[in-house]
C-alpha cells in the first residue's frame, strides 16, 4: 500500500496540474458557468474513481462531448433544465452498465484504438505549441480543428509569429529540457517529486525572476492559469429543474449525452489499456455504471457531464500512477485547490503546462508506433493513419467512426480473398483442383467463391471440401448448388462436393474417385509413379492428407485393381506404406516382411505384381530404429528368427568398422540403408524377368528410407 502511494500521489499531483486548466477550458468551451466545469471534474473524478476498476482520469467532457453539451445548452436555454438532462443521461449509462452493454468496446480494432491515441498526441502537440510561445486566444480545453474564433488548428500555428512572447518561450523550452533529461538527474529517485511538478515550480519561479530583473520577459496574467474566486459555498451547487422531466427534448438530449459519453468512455478505456504498462483489463460494464453514478451526482451538484479523458489518463500513466487511487486523489486535489489555494495556482504559466502536454503528446504519437503499424501491413497501417487524420480534422467520435469504416472495408476485402484455400494437387489420377472452405463462410465471401468457381477451366477435376466448415451461409450454399447443377455440367467439370453437414441442406456429391483405372495405369511411367509417391509423402509430413472416400473406393475397386507400385517394407507398425505415401485402396501392392529382406516368396510376389498386374515401380523401403536390424546386431537367432537375421548379417558385417557405442542410432540407420541395397541386389540377381525389365526401362526399382521421427521418406 505504501509503495502504491509513493507512485499514485505524485501522479495525481501531475494529473491535477494538467486537469485544472483543461477542465476550465472545457467548461468555457461548453458555455456553462465556469464553476460548474470545476464541480464536474471534482464530483465525477472522485465518484467514478471510487466505483470504477481502472485508473483512467475522469473530468469534464472531452472535445466530442463538449460540442454536444454546447449544443444542448443552446437548445434548452436554461442551465437548470440542462442539468436534468445530465442526471437522466447518468441513469441511462447506469442501466447500460447493468445490461452489460460495455462489450461493444471489444469490437473496436486495435489499429483504430492506436490511431486514436496517436491522434490525441498529435492534437496535443499542435494545440500546445501556441500556448508554449504565449498565444492563448483559445482555451486549454479546446481541441477542435475548427475553432470558435474562426481559426483552425493549422492557421493558429501561423498566428504564433504575431503573438510571440519571449517569457513563455523561455519557460517552455527550459521545461522541455527538464522533462526530457529528468531521468539523468538525482531528482528522479525522489518519487514524491515528479518532473512535472518541478516544471510547474520552475515556471512560477522564472516568472517571479522576470518580474524582478527582466520585466520585458514577464508572463502576463492572460498567459497564466485562471481559477475563479469563490465568494460563497452556495456558488458550488446548482440544482436541476426536476419539473422539466416531462419535456421530451430533455429526454432526447439525455439519450444523446449518454450515447456520446459512453462511447468516448469505452473507447478511451480501450486506449488506456493499450498504454497501461501492466496491461490490466478493466470491466467496461463497471465503467459505465461508475460513469452513470458520476453523471447523476454531477448533474445534481450543478456540473456538466463527465467522461474518461485520454490526455489526463496518459499523463497519469506516464507519471507512474499505478492504481485508481491516483484518479481519486486528483479529484480531491481539484476540490482542495478550488476552495483554498486558487490564488497560488493562478501563478502557474500556461507555458509550463504546455511543455508537460507536449511531452505527453509525443509519447502518444511516438515515431516507433508508426513504424510498428507500417510493418504490420497496409490493412493495419491505412486504418491507423485514416483514424489519425479523421480525428485531427474533425473530432474524436467522427474520427473513430471513419477509422472503423476503413477497418471494416479491409475486413471485407480480407473476407473476399480468404474464404478458402485453393491448390492444385498432382494425384495418381492426374491434376486435381482442391478448394478447402474456411471455418466460417458468410455472405461476404459469396463474390470471391463465385468468381473462383466460374473461372475453373473446362474438363477439370474439382474437390470442394467443407469438412472444416462450422457455418456456411445460405447464399454460398446456393452458389455451390448452382455450380453443381449447371456450371460444372456446362464445362464438363467432374466435381466432388464433400464435408457438407445435413443442416446445410446439401449432401455430398461425388463424381470421381481417387482410384486408378486401367488406362491411367498404362499412361504412367515409372518416374511418374515415383513423383506421385514423393508428393504423397510430402502431404503426409505436412499433415495435408487427401480425402480418400474409402466407402466409395471399396465399391470402385470391387471389379478389379490397377496399382501403380509394389512396395516391399518392414513389418514395423509405424511404416504402413498406404499412410506414409497418402494413398488409398487399390493404389499399391504392399509386401511386408521383417527387415524388408528378399526370399523366394517375396520375389515371386514382385514378379506377379509386375508381370500380371502391371505395376511399373518397385520400392524397397527401409526405416530407422528397425527392430529386425537391432536383433541381427545383438546376434539373436532363436526359433525361426534366424531366417531374417541371417540375411541382415551381411549388412552388419559390411558396417562393422563403424563405432557402435557412440553412434548406435546412426549405426542402425547405416545398416538399414545397406540392407535395402542388398535386397535390391537379391532381386536383380535372382529374377531374370525383373532384371531384364529394369534394363529395358519398363520397370524401375528404387531404394527408400523412412525416418520414424519425422515421417519423411528419402529415396536413395
Amino acid at each position: 500500500m505504501i509503495s502504491t502511494l509513493h507512485k499514485d500521489i505524485p501522479a495525481s499531483i501531475v494529473v491535477f496540474l494538467v486537469a485544472l486548466p483543461l477542465c476550465l477550458g472545457i467548461a468555457l468551451a461548453s458555455g456553462t458557468p465556469l464553476i460548474s466545469g470545476l464541480i464536474s471534474g471534482i464530483v465525477g473524478g472522485i465518484i467514478v474513481g471510487i466505483l470504477s476498476q481502472s485508473h483512467v482520469s475522469v473530468s469534464g467532457p472531452a472535445a466530442g462531448l463538449a460540442a454536444v453539451v454546447l449544443s444542448a445548452i443552446n437548445q434548452l436555454q436554461v442551465f437548470e433544465i440542462f442539468l436534468m438532462a445530465v442526471v437522466l443521461a447518468g441513469i441511462f449509462q447506469l442501466i447500460a452498465g447493468i445490461a452489460k452493454a460495455g462489450l461493444i468496446a471489444d469490437y473496436v480494432p486495435n489499429n483504430v484504438i492506436k490511431g486514436l491515441l496517436a491522434a490525441i498526441g498529435i492534437i496535443l502537440i499542435l494545440k500546445q505549441i501556441p500556448h508554449a510561445v504565449g498565444l492563448d486566444k483559445d482555451a486549454e480545453g479546446e481541441f477542435s480543428f475548427f475553432q470558435p474564433d474562426g481559426e483552425t488548428t493549422f492557421s493558429e500555428l501561423f498566428n504564433i509569429f504575431a503573438y510571440f512572447s519571449w517569457g513563455p518561450v523561455i519557460i517552455s523550452l527550459l521545461s522541455l529540457f527538464v522533462l526530457i533529461y529528468w531521468h539523468k538527474t538525482p531528482f528522479r529517485k525522489v518519487s514524491f517529486f515528479p518532473a512535472s511538478l518541478f516544471v510547474v515550480l520552475l515556471g512560477v519561479a522564472l516568472n517571479a525572476l522576470f518580474k524582478m530583473y527582466f520585466p520585458h520577459f514577464v508572463v502576463s496574467e492572460e498567459h497564466l492559469v485562471k481559477i475563479p474566486e469563490i465568494n460563497s459555498l452556495g456558488e458550488l451547487i446548482t440544482l436541476p429543474d426536476f419539473g422539466s422531466i416531462a419535456n421530451p427534448q430533455v429526454w432526447l438530449i439525455a439519450l444523446t449525452i449518454a450515447l456520446v459519453a459512453s462511447l468516448e468512455t469505452l473507447l478511451n478505456l480501450e486506449a488506456v489499456e493499450n498504454i497501461d504498462p501492466y496491461k490490466r483489463k478493466a470491466s467496461p460494464n463497471r465503467e459505465l455504471i461508475a460513469q452513470g453514478v458520476g453523471n447523476i451526482a454531477s448533474g445534481l451538484a450543478g456540473g456538466i457531464p463527465v467522461t474518461s479523458v485520454i490526455i489526463r489518463s496518459s499523463v497519469n500513466i506516464n507519471s507512474g500512477g499505478a492504481t485508481k487511487l491516483s484518479a481519486i486523489m486528483h479529484g480531491f486535489f481539484l476540490l482542495f485547490s478550488v476552495l483554498l489555494i486558487s490564488r497560488w495556482l493562478n501563478l502557474i504559466p500556461l507555458a509550463s503546462l504546455a511543455a508537460i502536454l507536449l511531452v505527453t503528446g509525443y509519447k502518444l504519437a511516438r515515431i516507433p508506433l508508426f513504424v510498428e503499424m507500417y510493418k504490420k501491413g497496409l490493412n493495419q497501417f491505412i486504418p491507423f493513419v485514416v483514424t489519425i487524420l479523421a480525428i485531427v480534422f474533425t473530432d474524436l467520435l467522427v474520427g473513430i467512426f471513419i477509422g472503423l469504416g476503413v477497418s471494416i472495408f479491409y475486413l471485407l476485402k480480407s473476407n473476399y480473398k480468404n474464404p478458402f484455400v485453393m491448390e492444385n494437387e498432382q494425384l495418381n489420377i492426374g491434376e486435381t483442383l482442391r478448394i478447402e472452405l474456411a471455418n466460417q463462410v458468410s455472405f461476404l465471401n459469396k463474390a470471391s467463391i463465385k468468381e473462383t468457381l466460374w473461372d475453373i477451366p473446362e474438363n477439370s477435376k474439382v474437390i470442394i471440401d467443407a469438412s472444416y466448415s462450422d457455418f456456411i451461409d445460405q447464399d454460398v450454399l446456393e452458389i455451390l448448388q448452382d455450380f453443381k447443377d449447371t456450371r460444372s455440367k456446362d464445362k464438363n467439370i467432374q466435381l466432388n462436393l464433400i464435408g457438407l453437414k445435413e443442416k446445410y441442406k446439401l449432401k455430398d456429391h461425388i463424381q470421381f474417385l481417387n482410384v486408378l483405372d486401367k488406362e491411367r495405369q498404362a499412361e504412367l511411367t515409372p518416374d511418374d509413379v515415383l513423383e506421385i509417391l514423393k508428393r504423397g509423402n510430402e502431404r503426409f509430413v505436412k499433415g495435408k492428407w487427401t480425402e480418400k472416400y474409402f466407402t466409395h473406393q471399396v465399391n470402385a475397386t470391387s471389379f478389379g485393381q490397377n496399382p501403380i507400385a509394389v512396395i516391399v517394407s518392414c513389418i514395423d507398425s509405424r511404416t504402413t506404406p498406404e499412410i506414409i505415401f497418402d494413398l488409398g485402396l487399390g493404389d499399391i501392392l504392399s509386401i511386408r516382411i521383417a527387415g524388408n529382406v528378399i526370399n523366394e516368396e517375396v520375389l515371386g510376389s514382385i514378379e506377379l505384381a509386375c508381370k500380371k498386374i502391371g505395376t511399373k515401380l518397385v520400392v524397397i523401403l527401409g526405416h530407422s530404429q528397425c527392430g529386425a536390424i537391432a536383433t541381427a546386431i545383438s546376434q539373436e537367432n532363436s526359433g525361426h528368427i534366424h531366417t531374417i537375421t541371417d540375411k541382415i548379417n551381411r549388412s552388419v558385417e559390411a558396417c562393422q568398422h563403424l563405432a557402435i557405442d557412440t553412434f548406435a542410432k546412426d549405426y542402425n540407420k547405416t545398416i538399414g540403408e545397406k540392407n535395402v541395397q542388398f535386397s535390391i541386389d537379391d532381386i536383380l540377381e535372382n529374377s531374370t524377368y525383373i532384371a531384364n525389365e529394369v534394363k529395358e526401362r519398363n520397370i524401375k526399382i528404387v531404394a527408400a528410407f523412412y525416418e520414424t521421427e519425422t515421417g519423411e521418406v528419402s529415396f536413395l
